[in-house]
C-alpha cells in the first residue's frame, strides 16, 4: 500500500481516472498534500468531459495523450470503487500502452470496512485476469463451519490459512490449525490473534505442529478436540522440487492423505474435504500423480463408507500470489530490472483469487453427498507471457522488444521444466454435471477398488523403503490414468 505523506521531494504529476464522487473526494484529499499534483481527470461519461472540478479539467480518453505529452504524468489513480471487474479490465488494458504506474483506491467493500480512500494499492491482478466473482452462499458457507470444531491441515499455506480465516469469520467454535512448518504456524497464529482481537470473535485456537503422516497424532487430535470438519490442504506442491524428491512427495501427498482420511473415519468426523489440483488430471509429473493418487484414496474411503464421514475433494488451478507462484517471482524480477523468466511462450494456466477459491472449496464441501470430485469454474486460462507483460506495464515500465533492445524489461523464455505441461486440465473424463452453485461442477470419474488401492500402496511402500524411483514411477503409471513418466 502507498500511504500519502508530505515530503520535500518534487511533486508527482497524476491523473485521476473517474470523476464521480470518489474522484472528487480523492481530489480534495490530494489538495491537502504536497506530494502530488493532479493534472486532470479522465472519465468515459461524455456529459462530464470538458467540464472542470475545482479547477481541474475532465478529459476524454482521446485527449489523454495530450496530457501525457505536456504534463509529464507519472501515475494514474483509479477512483472507481464500484466498477465491475470487466470495466476495470478494459480500462487498465487501455492504460497499459502508455507505460504509466497504475494505482487504485480501495473498493466500496474495503471503504465500508474502514479503509482510507487515500490509501493507494496495486491493481489486483485477479481484477484484471478473472471473471466477475459470485457472492458466496452464506448457508453453504456456514453448514460445515458455524459452531463446528474444524481442523485444517497445511494451515500455514496459502489455501490453508485462508480457510482458517474464513472459518473464523463464519463462526467456527474451535479451529485446530495443523502445520509441519514451525514458522508458518507461528505466523498464522499471530494473524489469527489479531483477527480475534479486532473482530471480537470467540473461537478456541489449537496450534498443532506435526506431520500428516503421523497416524497416532492425527487420531489423538481428532478425538481430543472432537473434530467435525476436516479441510486437508497439506501437500508438497512445487513440481520441480517434488520431481527431484519423489519419495517424499508420495509419502506426504498420498500416504499423508490416507492417514488423515483414516483418522477422520476412525474418530467420527462429519466431513472430510481434500484440496486437490488441476495437475492431478493426466499428470506429467510426480506431484500431479501424487495428487491424483490422493483423490483415488479419498474416493475409496467414500465408496466403502455407508455411515461416517462424507468424503469429497475439490480440484482447481493456480491461486494468484500463492507462495512459490509466478506472481511474486515476476514482481521481484521486475523490481530487479529483469529479465522476467517465462518457461515457454505458449504456456497457459488457470488463475483465481485465494479468497474466492477458498469460499468455493468450503461451499463445495458443504454440498457433498459423498465421493464427488468437485471442479471449480476457473474462467479462461491465460498465457503466462501475457501475465508477465501486464505486470511490467502496471509497474510503469515497458517490455523490451527488437525495436527497442535497450529499453524496458526483457521477457526471457527459459524452457519447460521437468514434468511441466503447456496447458493444465480440470476434468479427467467421465460425466460432468452442474451443481446448485453456478461456479462449482461435479465430475463423476473412474475409481479404483479397495483391493487395488491396497496393492498399490503396499508396492509404493516397498519402493520407498528400497529407494527405487523406477519402481515408484512404474506403480504410479499403473494407478494413475494418463501418467507416463519419461525416464522409466
Amino acid at each position: 500500500y502507498l500511504w500519502l505523506s508530505t515530503t520535500n521531494e518534487p511533486k508527482k504529476n497524476v491523473v485521476i481516472y473517474g470523476a464521480g464522487s470518489a474522484g472528487v473526494q480523492l481530489l480534495s484529499l490530494l489538495g491537502q498534500m504536497e506530494d502530488f499534483r493532479v493534472r486532470g481527470f479522465i472519465d468515459d461519461d461524455p456529459n462530464l468531459q470538458g467540464n472542470t472540478l475545482s479547477g481541474v479539467k475532465i478529459f476524454s480518453r482521446a485527449d489523454f495523450v495530450k496530457i501525457i505529452d505536456t504534463s509529464d504524468v507519472e501515475f494514474v489513480l483509479l477512483a472507481l470503487p464500484s466498477a465491475k471487474r470487466k470495466e476495470r479490465q478494459l480500462i487498465v488494458k487501455w492504460l497499459m500502452q502508455y507505460s504509466l504506474t497504475v494505482k487504485t483506491i480501495p473498493s466500496i467493500k474495503e471503504i465500508l470496512s474502514g479503509a482510507e480512500i487515500a490509501t493507494f494499492k496495486e491493481v489486483a491482478l485477479v481484477d484484471l485476469l478473472g471473471r466477475e466473482p459470485v457472492e458466496p452462499d452464506d448457508q453453504l458457507m456456514a453448514a460445515s463451519i458455524t459452531n463446528k470444531s474444524v481442523c485444517i491441515t497445511g494451515a500455514g499455506g496459502t489455501i490453508g490459512s485462508e480457510i482458517t480465516r474464513q472459518s473464523l469469520l463464519y463462526g467456527a467454535k474451535r479451529l485446530v490449525i495443523f502445520e509441519i512448518s514451525e514458522f508458518a504456524l507461528y505466523q498464522l497464529e499471530e494473524c489469527l490473534k489479531e483477527i480475534l482481537d479486532v473482530q471480537s470473535i470467540d473461537c478456541e485456537i489449537i496450534s498443532i505442529l506435526g506431520s500428516v503422516t503421523n497416524q497416532e497424532l492425527l487420531d489423538r487430535i481428532f478425538t481430543q478436540y472432537e473434530i467435525q470438519t476436516v479441510y486437508h490442504a497439506a501437500a508438497y506442491k512445487h513440481v520441480p522440487l517434488v520431481e527431484k524428491n519423489p519419495f517424499q512427495g508420495i509419502i506426504n501427498n498420498a500416504f499423508g492423505t490416507k492417514a488423515v482420511a483414516a483418522a477422520a473415519q476412525k474418530t467420527g468426523v462429519e466431513r472430510f474435504i481434500l484440496i486437490s489440483s488441476d495437475k492431478a488430471v493426466r499428470p506429467t509429473n510426480i506431484m500431479g500423480a501424487s495428487k491424483r493418487l490422493a483423490e483415488l484414496v479419498v474416493q475409496d474411503f467414500a465408496n466403502t463408507q455407508h455411515s461416517g464421514p462424507i468424503f469429497s475433494m475439490v480440484r482447481f488451478g493456480n491461486v494468484l500470489g500463492s507462495s512459490g507462484s509466478v506472481v511474486p517471482l515476476f514482481r521481484k524480477q521486475i523490481e530487479n530490472g529483469g529479465p522476467v523468466t517465462v518457461t515457454h511462450p505458449e504456456v497457459r494456466r488457470f488463475f483465481m483469487s485465494v479468497d474466492e477459491a477458498t469460499s468455493l472449496v468450503i461451499q463445495a464441501g458443504s454440498m457433498s453427498k459423498g465421493g464427488e470430485v468437485f471442479v471449480l469454474d476457473m474462467g479462461e486460462s491465460i498465457f503466462i507471457k501475457d501475465l508477465a507483460e501486464l505486470m511490467i506495464s502496471l509497474s510503469g515500465l515497458s517490455v523490451k522488444t527488437e525495436d527497442s533492445p535497450n529499453d524496458g524489461i526483457e521477457i526471457k523464455f527459459v524452457g519447460l521444466r521437468p514434468g511441466e505441461k503447456l496447458e493444465e486440465e480440470l476434468f479427467l473424463g467421465g460425466t460432468c454435471c452442474a451443481t446448485e452453485h453456478p461456479k462449482i461442477m461435479s465430475s463423476n470419474e473412474a475409481r479404483l477398488t479397495g483391493v487395488e488401492i491396497s496393492h498399490i500402496f503396499s508396492g509404493l511402500e516397498k519402493a520407498i523403503e528400497n529407494s527405487d524411483a523406477r519402481k515408484l514411477k512404474s506403480l504410479l503409471a499403473k494407478a494413475v490414468s494418463g501418467y507416463e513418466p519419461s525416464n522409466l
